[in-house]
């Protein structure tokens, strides 16, 4: 793929986030896509991110703003840079008990792309942070 290519797919892929629309979403990744979970394992398959954002539909409600994307000259890799305004909607396992707490973090992501879909998705935010904002211990 291009430059241009990917920075449309990636583009693409956050647009289908900011719709909610998860199967668009799902559309775009490999079958067999990398998923880095903030702080957590590394998941496999569309099944596995399917469920992830399940997950985080029931525990969060999220908007980004402010989304930069960068490509590397290859079109294989690219990277996006976005703050994430949201709402902490139901406790998740392991984190302080929610209840409605809103937060503002500044979040990356980090891809890699091959025939025309995402092989691998690599988030980042500072988890110390959102748990300042949120009221929970840091």
């Amino acid at each position: 793929m291009t430059e241009t290519e990917t920075e449309s797919l990636i583009r693409t892929y956050y647009a289908a986030f900011g719709h909610g629309d998860r199967e668009a979403m799902l559309a775009l990744l490999a079958e067999d896509v990398v998923h880095d979970v903030n702080q957590g394992p590394r998941e496999r398959g569309k099944a596995a991110f399917r469920d992830f954002l399940g997950h985080m539909d029931h525990s969060y409600r999220e908007r980004l703003t402010g989304l930069t994307i960068m490509v590397d000259a290859s079109g294989s890799r690219a990277a996006a840079e976005f703050v994430v305004e949201g709402e902490y909607l139901a406790t998740d396992a392991g984190l302080p008990p929610a209840r409605g707490q809103r937060y503002s973090l500044a979040a990356g992501a980090f891809f890699a792309v091959a025939e025309g879909r995402i092989t691998r998705v690599t988030t980042y935010y500072n988890l110390q942070e959102w748990l300042r904002q949120i009221g929970g211990a840091a």
